[in-house]
């Protein structure tokens, strides 16, 4: 999968919302919601242009919580899942009472 770029991360957030929160998507094997911290422009050992997203400051960082499983699904983290059928439980003859 090749590398995101600035174009393509403008292309999708062109589509949302202004007043959207932008939060970090960690750990694929076990979702977890954090903070985002501040974005700045670099340059990388091979001289290319590099955006990073980095993590808050020690006082600020916060992990929300777990992702939403449909949240994994979409990041192609997971694979969907159904809930196996529930069999309907029968009666038992209750000899009378």
């Amino acid at each position: 999968m090749p590398e995101p770029t600035v174009g393509d991360l403008l292309d999708h957030l062109s589509a949302c919302d202004r007043d959207a929160v932008v939060q970090l998507a960690l750990n694929p094997d076990f979702p977890m919601a954090h903070r985002a911290g501040p974005v700045t422009a670099v340059r990388d050992e091979k001289d290319r242009p590099v955006l990073l997203l980095a993590e808050p400051g020690e006082d600020e960082v916060e992990q929300f919580g777990p992702l939403l499983p449909h949240v994994a699904v979409a990041l192609t983290w997971h694979t969907p899942t159904e809930a196996p059928p529930r069999r309907r439980r029968g009666t038992r003859p209750s000899d009378g009472q």
